[in-house]
């Protein structure tokens, strides 16, 4: 005896398979109208916060237009692959948030905001000092980028001298600096 697979579709998820195929933009309107109810549900299980849900519910319709011509009613029915799509939107977005969460510095525990002054190297706070101790053309140039935070073009604005000029005094005035530091 020979078993056939009855597999009843309703004239919407025709409608929408058919739209899918031919790239014809009804298909997002009327998968929306129909589905994302339940998907918002699948969301929902994994994923509490309301706007977030949201957010994934957003991105897997985005996800589902754009991978609509690969959608083949043969492999799967059309809830289940809609399913899929949100449901691994929605696990994406929670390994995301994990991720981003884990990175995010913790001031407290940083060992960068404990510096004491004991740590700190002496002999360059004192720079100034020794950027005295330059030509007063390279003097100007290092204290522009450094000390009042312009940009090479800025300072090429600023002072009235040519990009490449600067560039050149920089070079120099830097590389003076170094013996004092690194001799």
């Amino acid at each position: 005896m020979v078993k056939t697979k009855l597999t009843l579709i309703s004239s919407t998820e025709k409608e929408i398979i058919n739209f899918l195929e031919n790239g014809d933009k009804r298909a997002i309107t009327l998968l929306y109208e129909s589905y994302s109810d339940s998907l918002f549900g699948v969301i929902k299980k994994i994923i509490s916060d309301d706007d977030t849900a949201q957010d994934v519910l957003q991105e897997s319709f985005v996800k589902i237009w754009r991978y609509a011509k690969k959608y083949d009613s043969n492999k799967a029915k059309l809830f289940t692959w809609l399913y899929r799509i949100a449901y691994n939107t929605a696990i994406d977005k929670v390994r995301s948030l994990k991720n981003k969460s884990g990175k995010e510095v913790q001031i407290e525990t940083s060992p960068v905001y404990k510096i004491t002054s004991n740590e700190l190297n002496q002999d360059v706070l004192d720079i100034r000092t020794h950027l005295n101790t330059l030509d007063k053309k390279y003097q100007i140039v290092i204290n522009a980028l450094f000390f009042e935070g312009m940009t090479q073009q800025e300072a090429s604005d600023e002072l009235d001298i040519p990009l490449g000029t600067i560039k050149s005094r920089l070079k120099i005035g830097l590389r003076e600096l170094k013996k004092i530091y690194n001799p």
